[in-house]
């Protein structure tokens, strides 16, 4: 019993220092973006570096359909206008493949683009694995990219309701 106790015990304290090491390495705000090219929902390569000159809104979210997912991209998808006024393109990115993201916006009526990064370089590279032994899903974080390419903002603890109001208020202060 106390092996049992003390394995789980390592496992947990590794399992947080990893955490703690990927939310180190992830990009800071000030820094450049680290560009990529991922698939759309329609199977287009997609560039950030494509989208220069206006604000994005890279949101990493865990999987299509679930409560929390779905919350968020309708919300993003109900303050579609008042974000594309504020010049700001919103890009959703989970390990799902392009047929479950088409499914997915097909469904809810997303206006905007959901990429498939089903290696999870991008999603590890930005710091948003999350890694729980039997599966690996993207972490609920977003990167707020600046028109000149540099991170203006990033949001680690997301509310999948009020989120996408909390970026519309930051970029109506910042304009």
């Amino acid at each position: 019993m106390k092996i049992a106790l003390v394995l789980a015990l390592l496992l947990a304290l590794t399992f947080f220092a990893l955490q703690l090491r990927a939310a180190q390495d992830a990009p800071q705000a000030g820094a450049m973006a680290p560009d990529f090219t991922l698939p759309d929902q329609q199977g287009m390569p997609r560039r950030l570096s494509d989208y220069r000159g206006k604000w994005v809104v890279v949101y990493f979210y865990p999987k299509d359909e679930t409560p929390g997912c779905t919350k968020e991209a309708c919300a993003f998808r109900d303050d579609w206008q008042a974000l594309s006024a504020l010049n700001a393109q919103v890009i959703g990115i989970s390990l799902d493949d392009t047929q479950s993201h088409a499914q997915f916006a097909t469904k809810h009526r997303l206006p905007f683009l959901l990429l498939s990064d089903a290696s999870g370089d991008v999603v590890e590279r930005y710091g948003a694995m999350m890694n729980l032994v039997v599966m690996k899903l993207a972490k609920r974080h977003t990167y707020l990219i600046a028109p000149d390419g540099k991170i203006a903002q990033v949001y680690r603890n997301v509310d999948p309701g009020s989120h996408s109001r909390e970026i519309i208020e930051f970029l109506r202060r910042g304009q």
